[in-house]
């Protein structure tokens, strides 16, 4: 694992659109205050939206099976069948 590279809350400060542009490619920081670090700046995950039709399907081939009686049973042993209605007080 790379050690991510330091900048100080200075250099944060007057090159932050550099900075906020290397951590849209990929790059991570630590920021540091008066030489101890004090936080981390990392790039977010970007979610996916989409998933083809190939690749549903061959995830859903190595899926564990579900045994619908046992996961029916399950959701009756943890549910309320009855919840408590919180303006009854």
């Amino acid at each position: 694992m790379s050690v991510q590279p330091e900048i100080t809350q200075r250099d944060l400060r007057s090159r932050s659109r550099e900075i906020m542009d290397a951590i849209q490619g990929g790059q991570s920081f630590t920021v540091t205050r008066d030489g101890h670090p004090i936080g981390q700046l990392v790039p977010l995950r970007r979610r996916r939206r989409f998933v083809s039709r190939q690749e549903f399907a061959a995830m859903s081939r190595t899926a564990p099976g579900i045994d619908l009686d046992r996961f029916r049973a399950d959701q009756d042993a943890t549910a309320d069948a009855y919840p408590d209605d919180p303006y009854a007080r």
